[in-house]
């Protein structure tokens, strides 16, 4: 068969787990981006077959999901959703969450840059648009073949996100007043919570969805600032629960007001 960059394909040895999208293709082998996790991959061209299935199925799944969720009475108050900054490594990802932001009715900044540059622009970012929650992703990896989970060498990006949420608690050390999401597909969780984030991906090193960091946000956005959020249930709404992502208990950002 005859690929083309932009084909949404599967990896037959891989018992087709994973949607990709091909955005590269060399001789016989193609360099594969992941359509609704936040990886890549490269895969001999033989071992691949066309998928029919689509990113915005699965995104339109999430977003009803989350409308259901909302409890909301707008016969009698007002609402004022926290803001956000997203600041992510991959332009197409970034698009999606900010579509998500759009739908769930959240006001939300977005720059697409490479991780390595995020720790030297984010200062000025958040000095800009004045956010209440930052999110920081992008990708990342864990190379299990090292075999050491502590050492931030083994991973691809985890040291940039941790640089890039250092210079954030820098500039507001509480984190209560500027909520920090961070990391991407098999983070180091724990560094990355010690760095200062409030949420991190990824409690055991495996693959987040692209929507993932924009569920904890949302959610972050749409609870009122005067209560604890319910944190098991806010993971739980995540692709992989607990195993994608953890956090720390906190306040929401909304302001509510009465009357409408």
């Amino acid at each position: 068969m005859n690929f083309k960059i932009g084909d949404m394909v599967t990896r037959i040895s891989h018992q087709h787990d994973i949607l990709f999208k091909i955005v590269e293709i060399n001789g016989n082998v193609a360099l594969l981006k992941g359509v609704d996790l936040r990886l890549y991959a490269d895969s001999n061209v033989d071992d691949l077959v066309i998928s029919k299935e689509h990113e915005a199925v699965e995104d339109k799944k999430i977003i009803e999901a989350n409308l259901r969720g909302l409890n909301m009475d707008r016969n009698k108050y007002f609402y004022l959703p926290g803001k956000i900054l997203h600041i992510d490594g991959d332009e197409e990802y970034l698009e999606r969450c900010m579509s998500f932001y759009d739908s769930m009715g959240v006001k939300a900044n977005g720059l697409a840059l490479a991780e390595v540059e995020i720790s030297s622009k984010i200062l000025e970012l958040i000095k800009e648009f004045r956010p209440d929650i930052v999110v920081i992703t992008g990708h990342d990896a864990y190379y299990a073949k090292k075999n050491d989970i502590k050492n931030l060498d083994n991973y691809q990006n985890t040291s940039n996100f941790i640089s890039a949420i250092k210079e954030v608690r820098k500039y507001e050390k509480n984190q209560d007043k500027l909520i920090v999401v961070a990391g991407a597909c098999q983070s180091n969780y724990e560094e990355l919570i010690k760095a200062g984030a409030n949420f991190a991906s990824s409690p055991k090193r495996i693959n987040i969805h692209a929507l993932d960091p924009a569920i904890i946000a949302t959610s972050l956005a749409l609870s009122d600032r005067n209560q604890s959020i319910d944190l098991i249930s806010l993971i739980e709404k995540t692709k992989y629960g607990s195993d994608g992502m953890g956090g720390l208990i906190t306040n929401g950002t909304m302001y509510v007001g009465y009357p409408r």
